[in-house]
């Protein structure tokens, strides 16, 4: 969690003339016009970091009403991270399921993404260079080319639309503006690890080019102090990225980036220890941007053009299903196939009303097709026939009309803002294999959500805000339509009467900012309301219905994000020594829908704290031969409440199917070192979990004597650890 000190440009004229300029602007955000509220910064606004992803233009932090945090490049670098679930874990940015390697869930102010990585099912948005990712699975992410990732707290959908109820991810990737040279890296580890990446990029005072590949993989892997190898815990992994940037004029930027990334051949072990299943998980896309302005810049504009295909492939299998309460025989083979293909423009002008006033208009426009298919073979006694898919095949159209009108008042010290958005969609429920007795259908929907917030500069180095928001997630058509029948025997119907679910928050906050230090706070409620959930249709049976919880989710926590650069403080010439830390403390997470025989009403999968620290120490400025660092890092993650899919033993495990178990906070350290042998090459070293401790994020069985869960149900294991104490090394070149 680190905060660069990067200088907004004063005009967009100011950022084009020049590659210099260019590189300024796309390193402060990229992607969006850069006229208006940044000629109005006030001058020491150089100190502080520019933020994109709140307001859809680059605009200093200190002026943004909301709660920003961001991992830059330089975070990303230093990490030993394989994907942006471990990135934004390391950052404590909200709780992480991490079923999987290649797969992921995510709580942030009490909004969740859907277990399975359904995009149109999630309550937190996941972007890439601005524009929905067609994905809310951030484990089928590579860190490689990703230049920063900017996250948002709360709801943000007079930007963004639908599913961004409690926040937004921004996945900002590298170009040849914002990483020029060539650069190659290698590194091996523990359990046969692998991981290679090369990029090379750059530019002209015309051009800018960018191409990055990366691969890797990993074998089954062993368990912390206590436990045994993790049988189908492998995967393989591999990415590219290409961009070209085409500088049309001082005021007119044209920028084509194309994409692949995916995680493959990836064990899913799941609730029930499986050691059959597998994945493929993938994610593609195009975007071409024209941002330009007229002369005198009082009119600026974004055209976003982008298609993404978001591919799900599930390899699997359970010999053993349960039914009521008992285990039968299930399948051999139970493939799914899933596919979201969109196409969609955004065309955001700006218009600088006055030297104080900045208005940013939008329309967005998306059309996405989903497309599912599944083929079960059972095993002898096993199920019969062929079943729907996980989701229903669906079209949806939406567009939307958008403003958001900023202020500044009292010399640049008062920033008012307020925004306001209307969606129009419509959802179409297509023909869905071994769905027969399902008919077409078409539900159109429409919302409006607003936000409004101030800062006030109250001194030069304290800045306070205040906000409030809404947000919304329409209905899928598998809520309103469904009849599937899971992997492990349970059947799900749809619901034609569902409402959209919405959410509402206020937020106050503060940043004490000072050079070589910064000190950011914020309160915050979120409501979540008209939550689609599933009801069960009695204990004896193994079937559910969707339905809007009639009762809120009230989540109200403290956030905290700080760093200290140590060095310049204390005037250490020739050292680094940096300092950070961040998280988060929910002193109310409350869902008021939760059943009176239920043993808590804590909110599940959302941890009541969490939050990470670390300190690197090191010789140089890191680009000479001998320049070295050190660095030690910790996250704790605290407890967490969850009605388990483990099938537990009774009353080993749990007294009841239905308890909602409580886990312990647990705390991860991890070290890395570097070394420069030459001023292009750098060696690096680390050690993760550098304890060896034996935890996972949400399974209550672990790999652990004696096993807690009831092996009449399990599918080739007993229980599920993360990865032990894991070493690596590796070696980068730069040319």
């Amino acid at each position: 969690m680190r905060f660069a000190t990067l200088a907004p440009a004063p005009t967009l004229a100011g950022l084009f003339p020049s590659l210099h300029g260019l590189r300024r602007a796309t390193a402060a955000g990229g992607l969006a016009c850069c006229a208006g509220l940044a000629a109005a910064a006030p001058a020491d606004a150089a100190m502080e970091e520019v933020f994109v992803t709140a307001t859809a233009r680059p605009e200093a932090r200190s002026r943004i009403a909301g709660t920003t945090q961001t991992i830059d490049r330089e975070a990303i670098e230093r990490s030993s991270a394989r994907s942006v679930t471990d990135l934004l874990a390391e950052n404590a940015v909200g709780f992480l399921s991490e079923w999987t390697a290649a797969q992921t869930s995510m709580n942030l102010r009490g909004a969740s993404t859907d277990g399975q990585g359904r995009d149109f099912r999630s309550q937190v948005l996941v972007l890439v260079n601005g524009r929905r990712a067609g994905t809310a699975n951030l484990s089928k992410l590579s860190p490689s080319d990703v230049e920063r990732i900017e996250i948002v707290r709360g709801p943000s959908s007079v930007i963004y639309g639908s599913q961004a109820m409690g926040g937004v991810v921004n996945i900002i990737m590298k170009t040849g503006a914002t990483a020029p040279g060539t650069r190659a890296q290698v590194s091996a580890g523990s359990w046969d690890l692998w991981r290679t990446d090369a990029q090379t990029a750059g530019a002209s005072d015309r051009f800018d080019w960018y191409v990055g590949v990366s691969g890797g993989g990993r074998d089954d892997y062993e368990s912390g102090k206590g436990g045994t190898r993790m049988d189908n815990t492998a995967w393989k992994r591999r990415g590219a990225s290409g961009a070209f940037g085409w500088q049309l004029h001082e005021l007119h930027r044209v920028e084509l980036q194309l994409r692949t990334d995916g995680i493959y051949n990836a064990g899913f072990r799941g609730s029930g220890a499986n050691v059959y299943s597998r994945d493929n998980r993938s994610n593609r896309s195009l975007d071409l941007t024209y941002e330009g302005a007229l002369p005198g810049q009082r009119l600026s504009w974004l055209a976003h053009l982008y298609s993404f295909a978001d591919i799900d492939e599930f390899n699997w299998a359970s010999p053993v299903i349960r039914s009521g309460n008992s285990a039968v025989p299930g399948t051999s083979l139970d493939y799914n196939h899933r596919q979201l293909d969109a196409t969609g423009l955004r065309f955001q002008p700006r218009l600088r009303l006055s030297q104080t006033n900045d208005l940013l208009m939008g329309f967005d426009w998306e059309r996405s097709k989903l497309r599912s298919d599944r083929f079960r073979v059972a095993m002898p006694g096993g199920p019969s026939g062929q079943v729907a898919p996980y989701d229903n095949n669906q079209t949806e159209q939406v567009h939307a009309l958008y403003l958001e009108d900023a202020q500044t008042l009292f010399d640049d010290r008062l920033t008012l803002r307020a925004g306001l958005r209307k969606t129009w969609g419509t959802t179409r429920f297509d023909d869905t294999p071994n769905l027969a007795l399902a008919q077409r259908s078409t539900r159109d929907y429409d919302n409006h959500t607003w936000s409004a917030g101030a800062t006030w500069k109250a001194t030069q180095q304290l800045t306070l805000r205040a906000a409030a928001s809404t947000g919304f997630r329409a209905p899928t058509a598998t809520e309103l339509a469904s009849d599937f029948t899971a992997v492990g025997g349970g059947r799900t119907f749809g619901n034609p009467n569902l409402k959209p679910e919405s959410s509402r928050q206020i937020e106050v906050g503060a940043t004490l900012q000072q050079p070589g230090w910064r000190l950011d706070t914020a309160l915050f409620q979120n409501t979540i309301s008209d939550r689609i959930i599933t009801v069960s249709r009695g204990p004896t049976t193994n079937t559910s219905d969707y339905a809007n919880n009639a009762a809120d989710i009230v989540a109200r926590g403290l956030e905290m994000q700080a760093d200290w650069d140590l060095a310049r403080a204390l005037d250490l010439t020739g050292h680094q020594l940096k300092a950070w830390a961040g998280g988060y403390y929910h002193f109310s997470m409350r869902d008021k829908g939760a059943a009176a025989s239920a043993n808590t009403d804590k909110v599940q999968r959302m941890y009541r704290y969490e939050a990470s620290a670390g300190v690197r120490y090191g010789r140089g400025g890191g680009r000479l031969q001998g320049d070295w660092s050190l660095q030690l890092s910790t996250l704790l993650r605290g407890p967490m409440w969850y009605d388990t899919e483990e099938a537990l033993l009774i009353p080993q495990g749990e007294p009841s199917s239905t308890f909602i178990h409580r886990k312990g906070a647990f705390t991860v350290w991890n070290l890395r070192a570097d070394y420069r042998v030459a001023p292009g090459v750098k060696l690096f070293a680390a050690v993760n979990n550098l304890f060896d401790i034996n935890r996972h994020p949400i399974f209550i069985a672990l790999d652990r004597a004696p096993c807690i869960a009831n092996p009449a149900y399990q599918n080739g294991g007993c229980g599920t650890s993360m990865a032990g104490r894991e070493l690596v090394v590796g070696l980068q070149a730069e040319f």
